[in-house]
């Protein structure tokens, strides 16, 4: 059985590949509205690092989210910085976790419905975001006319 530890160290393995692919597009190409999901690329990627952010907070019962707009990142630079943030509180998270701790139920509601789910399901759950919005990037990078970075799992 595959460790949701695996899946998010590759999702960081992938994520910075894509970090590194954005570095070679010009920032103009790299905000450009292209009618996805977030509308650029850089939308899109941030939205990513947001969503693991609202949810290690969701986690941790804290409220450290960036509550940054997406134009408010001006350079790669402040994207990176953002980057290391989520991923190094991720980290953190997860290497603290035992096998009890993947179990813990937490609740909320969702469509006005109470759900309960565990920690294990809101990781996977942030493990699949990040993998659907990487298959759209991906596509863009198609369009684009670029070869994008696949690493392959396991990396």
């Amino acid at each position: 059985m595959v460790d949701i530890k695996d899946l998010l160290a590759y999702n960081d393995a992938e994520r910075r590949a894509f970090f590194k692919a954005f570095a070679k597009l010009p920032w103009k190409e790299f905000v450009k509205n292209r009618e996805a999901s977030f509308h650029s690329i850089r939308n899109i990627f941030i939205h990513t690092l947001n969503a693991t952010d609202y949810w290690l907070d969701f986690l941790q019962k804290e409220d450290q989210c960036s509550k940054r707009k997406f134009e408010e990142y001006k350079t790669l630079k402040e994207i990176g910085a953002y980057m290391e943030l989520v991923e190094n509180r991720m980290n953190k998270y997860v290497k603290s976790l035992s096998p009890e701790d993947l179990k813990k139920k937490y609740s909320g509601r969702r469509n006005g419905k109470l759900e309960t789910v565990t920690a294990e399901d809101i990781l996977v759950h942030v493990f699949e975001e990040e993998v659907h919005h990487r298959g759209e990037l991906i596509a863009l990078f198609w369009q684009m006319g670029i070869k994008p970075p696949l690493i392959g799992y396991p990396p």
